[in-house]
């Protein structure tokens, strides 16, 4: 079977990896000439880590990588910790979850990837522009010119898919009126940052900075601030330029500690966070969508990368276990396996929004409520980290052989 995969991302590959491992072939395509990852890092949980180890790049994974000493909540003007949760202390979050959490570059994720693929079925230049379904082949056309006919094509392609507006006839992207400054920071530029190696959340008035360390080394800081607005997006892409000093009006009187990081290197863009709304249909024909093609969702809770992983392996698992000999019931299934825990997550991350953005002016009693809940973090959220993306296929496979 000739399976097409759209997109060299971390999904893309992940898939493709996957997909040998069962004994199955993929042709990857990329825009790109090189890969190179948009986003400085990506914060790899658990739900990530136990597929990525299965694929046997666990070793090369952590060599890269960071695994936070805790995941801490903090108000963003104070610096006092709201809640705090043990990760590589005590090995807390190994012995929770079964696999590690990891702060990693985006590039030496995708290093790891592509260099256990070895190039195989990479083809590197090649803009999806049009896509056309003859008979049970999938006929693809690219920029560069190609033609390339496919039995399956899989839409790894992001949040302006190509794929997807074939598959749902729009583009059902959505500005979420917020946006975003983001840099990499060496760790001797921050004196000031308590609990370096720590995961943390600092909250303020509608704006909140993420962070964590990343690299082998934990020689480096990854963040995020996030910040509401501008209320209109008017750049045709997610990444506009700003004046001096823009990414700092969101962050008057915070911490010193988050305008150091801030201000540590030269902010000359803003992102606009774009969210995919709820898909009613995932798949057409011989097309299927995975990852941010499907499911873009508010970084808030990390999850992109993570839901993305979790895709590729129930695609492969699925196709492995003689989805496909019958196409179209493998992908009814991976959309009944898929659509309702990511949809879960993306609301989620949209109400994680408010609690991490809450204005004074609502008073005393309700921040601590979310005080509270952020307490309540391993309870609330722990069934994201806890997902087996494989095993819940397999239990889907013998549900069904127990009902035949």
């Amino acid at each position: 079977m000739r399976v097409a995969v759209i997109g060299g991302g971390i999904g893309g590959l992940t898939l493709a990896l996957a997909l040998r491992r069962r004994g199955l072939a993929a042709a990857v395509y990329e825009q790109a000439a090189e890969l190179a990852e948009i986003g400085a890092a990506v914060a790899l949980s658990a739900n990530a880590t136990r597929e990525l180890e299965r694929l046997g790049l666990g070793a090369g994974l952590a060599a890269v990588s960071t695994e936070p000493t805790e995941l801490i909540y903090r108000d963003g003007r104070s610096g006092a910790r709201v809640a705090a949760f043990p990760v590589r202390d005590g090995g807390a979050y190994r012995a929770r979850f079964g696999a590690p959490y990891y702060g990693v570059h985006r590039a030496d994720l995708q290093q790891v990837l592509s260099g256990s693929l070895a190039g195989e079925g990479l083809h590197l230049g090649h803009r999806l522009t049009a896509l056309d379904q003859r008979g049970d082949v999938m006929a693809l056309t690219f920029a560069n010119g190609a033609e390339v006919e496919a039995d399956l094509v899989i839409g790894g392609d992001g949040v302006r898919s190509v794929v997807r507006r074939w598959i749902t006839g729009g583009e059902k992207v959505r500005y979420s009126g917020t946006s975003a400054f983001r840099g990499v920071v060496p760790m001797g530029l921050l004196p000031s940052l308590p609990d370096p190696e720590a995961i943390q959340f600092w909250m303020g008035p509608d704006a909140h900075l993420l962070h964590y360390a990343i690299g082998g080394e934990a020689d480096s800081v990854n963040f995020f601030a996030v910040v509401e607005g501008p209320e209109m997006w008017t750049s045709e892409r997610w990444l506009t330029g700003i004046a001096a000093g823009e990414h700092r009006a969101g962050f008057s009187g915070w911490h010193p500690a988050v305008i150091e990081m801030l201000d540590a290197l030269p902010q000359t863009q803003r992102w606009g966070l774009f969210v995919t709304d709820p898909l009613r249909r995932w798949h057409r024909g011989r097309a299927v969508l995975m990852g941010d093609s499907a499911h873009a969702m508010l970084p808030h809770h990390g999850q992109g990368a993570n839901t993305t992983i979790e895709d590729a392996v129930t695609l492969a698992e699925l196709l492995a276990a003689g989805g496909a000999r019958d196409l179209d019931r493998m992908m009814r299934r991976y959309q009944g396996l898929r659509q309702a825990r990511t949809r879960t997550i993306q609301r989620s991350a949209w109400a994680t929004n408010r609690l991490l953005h809450l204005p004074d002016s609502v008073g005393a009693a309700e921040l601590a409520q979310r005080d509270a809940r952020m307490a309540r973090f391993p309870e609330d959220f722990g069934w994201i980290h806890a997902f087996d993306a494989r095993a819940a296929v397999a239990e889907v496979i013998a549900g069904e052989s127990r009902a035949a």
